[in-house]
């Protein structure tokens, strides 16, 4: 049978969400603490952003270096060692700012969240793009914004919107990462380096299927194809990430 829900039970449903995410904001450092008002006004905005902010993350071990190589069946660290050299992008975890490296995908948001929230804005639309740093010049890194407004529409679908961390995982794996909700998966990787490396494991084990490349690593780029192809996608070539890959094994 089909379940019709109305525009007001949607509403209503939406500052659930909402008002949850105040109390979590609040639990997790907001200041001044938010009234839980399901009201995702700027005030709200700002706790999203401010609460997110640690300058002083914990790097990796090398003791827990070990222990991701282990889990992915490996007996060193020279082949996770070169895939985050490669993989971790312009920014490693964490921008300057103390926010966790995260990229927003507007077109992901427009797939998860409801038809009420489906209206063509800075945040929300069914085509990729836009991926500005800070186009309005006010110090906040833009990705972080558009989450911002985003999740004080629909807190669930924004946060499985962007892809989190040092390894730019997605927060639409946050079940296969072992969280309950994307919110948690971010606040993970706010903490420390090795939630970063954790994500990057749990993508390769229970996402991608993509041990067996992982292990087939080498300083031959041949054997970095399988790799770079299921991390990267089709286009892995044009950008060498194989070749890459391969180089830091040598």
């Amino acid at each position: 049978m089909k379940i019709v829900v109305t525009a007001e039970e949607a509403a209503k449903a939406k500052d659930l969400n909402v008002a949850w995410m105040q109390k979590w904001l609040n639990a997790h450092g907001a200041y001044p603490a938010l009234v839980i008002d399901g009201d995702g006004g700027s005030l709200t905005r700002a706790a999203i952003i401010n609460v997110f902010v640690n300058k002083n993350a914990q790097a990796i071990t090398q003791e827990q270096l070990q222990l991701i190589a282990r889990d992915l069946g490996d007996t060193n660290t020279r082949r996770i060692n070169a895939v985050a050299k490669v993989e971790s992008g312009p920014y490693g975890g964490w921008f300057s700012s103390g926010l966790p490296t995260i990229l927003y995908e507007r077109h992901k948001y427009w797939g998860l969240t409801s038809m009420l929230n489906r209206i063509v804005s800075w945040f929300a639309n069914p085509k990729a793009g836009d991926y500005t740093n800070d186009i309005n010049e006010n110090g906040i890194n833009d990705s972080w914004e558009k989450l911002s407004l985003a999740a004080c529409k629909d807190p669930l679908a924004a946060f499985q919107s962007v892809s989190i961390g040092k390894f730019q995982v997605m927060g639409q794996w946050y079940r296969q990462c072992g969280y309950d909700h994307p919110i948690e998966m971010l606040w993970a990787a706010r903490n420390d380096e090795y939630a970063h490396y954790k994500m990057l494991r749990d993508y390769i084990l229970k996402v991608a299927n993509l041990q067996a490349a992982f292990l087939k690593i080498s300083s031959n780029p041949d054997n970095c194809r399988d790799f770079a192809r299921g991390y990267n996608g089709p286009a892995y070539a044009k950008y060498d990430y194989h070749t890459k890959i391969a180089k830091e094994m040598r």
